[in-house]
């Protein structure tokens, strides 16, 4: 085991998960430290059914890990992260909201999802492949470096043929320990803090009335494995008779009428029921740390039991905390099932890599977190950049530094970022206001900091494009910018003279302030200056009256310029309008 020391940044969740699994993988291998032989593997485990879209809270069974991981490889240590791609699960139902899927699908269901075709007009082959495609892409853009397993290739080739052949020769011990929460009464429905993962609902759906969650059991006794038919393709089956000298299998289709008597040692068509499955794969593959959703880790499911079922495959239970709920900002609960639901390249479209990682590292495991697609999305960028500033100043709490620095790098080095990271909900303005326009995207920003204009809109991106994807597709209409082409006569000749002085007051200062802190202090500081107090003054020496008539004085600046009482910030609206044509709406 490498000698290296351990990492400072010791206040965060990732690195006390860090410091347990290196504990454990020198349990494991005990003397390997001292007698100089090679350290071992730390192997960390994902697993993800693409059942439909993989979304957002998907992507914490990826993030637990690749954050445990990545700070395992920063201290030296080699570590693999595997991530099962569970293909070989059953298609359970026609997910709702998938383009290029229609009613049809259903006469899939039961078959393996590598053996459902994708939707219409997909380049992949199948289901499967269709929806981890969209995974692998936004994890190679999220920085997260992994190995990727197909469950379908793993049982098709034979890969698990002998702990296949030992779960059956041992599946009367198996049955006793999943008899043990068989009688134990079924939480009530609003205790579940989630719905049951999609592992937990093909195992619990997989062969009809005979069906358990845990395998197939009738007057033939108990079987951990499931063949798929071979006529039908689907796992409506149930297992008849098997013999552990001749490993004869005979199983009979619920769905198609058939039935056939194969030799398990050399029948390749079928697999373990998901409670075995899991803490098989546990022991074949080494696996020190893998997390697991509150559906997983509630009494009687799938991490409790696979504890126990480990054992018989020579294997012991990783450590596997529990992670909780990820939300969106004003969505229900996630579903994939259910359609509609955003995933790791939606959020990445309006967002930076950086942003997204972020979101996942701040959190512990245990604590359930949004993620932003509404007006939220602004708030977080300017916590971030706050976050940023107290990082580069030496202010930042210990945690805070160690989020950051998860954010914005791993082990391999720094991820790619925006060379003059602007704020988010000025970029957004001027995005809005613009309409596509990049030349007036440019003469914008450049007035922003006009002794240090961009030379090039490229300098604002990736965070501008993402900026713009946000207006365009996550902003109503009716909160769209809209600039005035004409002054509204009626508005300015109803004004009294507290109005009109008002806007000569900001006109008067407008070229001499024109830049985004300029124009600040200047659009706050009229109401001030007509108050008879400094431009300068601070909120602790003025009356509350002032913030009354600040407010109003914005309201006439949105309505003389976009029609409504709201809209982008004011200085910001400001410049994109530019000064000439300010002057005219505002009745110069």
């Amino acid at each position: 085991m490498p000698i290296v020391a351990q990492s400072t940044e010791t206040t965060d969740w990732v690195s006390r998960f860090a410091d347990e699994v290196i504990e454990e993988s020198e349990r494991r291998a005990p003397g390997a430290k001292t007698s100089g032989a090679a350290a071992p593997v730390v192997v960390v485990a994902s697993g993800l059914s693409p059942s439909g879209p993989i979304h957002l809270g998907n992507l914490r069974e990826v993030m637990t890990p690749h954050l445990v991981a990545d700070e395992i490889r920063r201290r030296g240590y080699q570590v693999r992260h595997l991530i099962s791609w569970d293909d070989y699960d059953r298609y359970r139902k026609v997910p709702a909201g998938v383009p290029g899927v229609d009613e049809t699908w259903a006469e899939h269901i039961g078959k393996p999802l590598t053996s459902v075709p994708a939707p219409k007009g997909s380049p992949h082959p199948n289901w499967a492949e269709h929806f981890k495609a969209a995974m692998v892409e936004s994890l190679a853009e999220l920085g997260v470096e992994f190995d990727g397993i197909s469950q379908t290739e793993q049982y098709t080739s034979g890969v698990y043929r002998e702990q296949i052949l030992h779960a059956m020769k041992h599946r009367g011990d198996i049955d006793a320990i999943l008899a043990q929460y068989r009688t134990k009464k079924t939480p009530a429905k609003k205790q579940q803090q989630k719905p049951v993962d999609e592992a937990e609902l093909e195992a619990a759906e997989g062969s009809g009335a005979a069906a358990e969650d845990d395998g197939s059991s009738g007057s033939a006794g108990y079987f951990p494995y499931k063949p798929y038919c071979g006529n039908c393709e689907k796992d409506l089956t149930t297992v008849t008779s098997y013999d552990d000298d001749s490993t004869e299998l005979t199983y009979s289709c619920t769905s198609c009428g058939f039935s056939e008597t194969v030799r398990l040692n050399e029948f390749n068509r079928g697999k373990l029921v998901w409670k075995v499955d899991w803490p098989m794969r546990w022991a074949y593959e080494g696996v020190i740390f893998e997390p697991s959703g509150v559906d997983h880790s509630s009494p009687g499911s799938s991490f409790q039991v696979g504890g126990q079922i480990v054992g018989i495959f020579g294997g012991e239970q990783p450590i596997g905390p529990m992670y909780a709920f990820v939300g969106i900002s004003g969505m229900a609960k996630m579903s994939s099932s259910k359609g509609g639901v955003p995933t790791p390249a939606d959020a990445l479209k309006i967002m930076e890599p950086q942003l997204l990682r972020w979101l996942y590292a701040r959190r512990r495991p245990n604590q359930s977190f949004k993620v932003a697609f509404d007006q939220e999305i602004q708030r977080l960028y300017d916590e971030w950049d706050r976050l940023e500033a107290k990082v580069a100043d030496g202010s930042a709490l210990p945690a805070d530094v160690a989020a950051h620095s998860r954010a914005v790098r791993t082990a391999s080095g720094e991820l790619p970022r925006t060379p003059r990271p602007l704020p988010y909900r000025t970029l957004a303005s001027v995005a809005d206001i613009t309409a596509g326009h990049e030349d007036q995207a440019l003469r914008i920003l450049s007035d922003l900091d006009p002794a240090n204009p961009l030379a090039s809109l490229d300098e604002a991106r990736p965070r501008y494009d993402r900026a713009e994807a946000w207006i365009n597709t996550h902003v109503p209409a009716d909160q769209r910018t809209i600039v005035r082409d004409e002054p509204d006569t009626e508005l300015l000749k109803s004004l009294d003279e507290q109005g009109r002085e008002s806007l000569r007051l900001l006109l008067d200062g407008l070229a001499g302030n024109w830049s985004l802190d300029g124009l600040t202090h200047l659009v706050y500081g009229v109401p001030k200056v007509q108050a008879g107090f400094s431009a300068d003054a601070t909120p602790k020496e003025l009356p509350a009256e002032i913030k009354t008539a600040q407010r109003s004085f914005f309201a006439l600046l949105y309505q003389l310029l976009v029609s409504r009482d709201t809209g982008p910030r004011l200085p910001t609206l400001l410049l994109a309008v530019g000064q000439d044509r300010v002057r005219h709406l505002l009745g110069a």
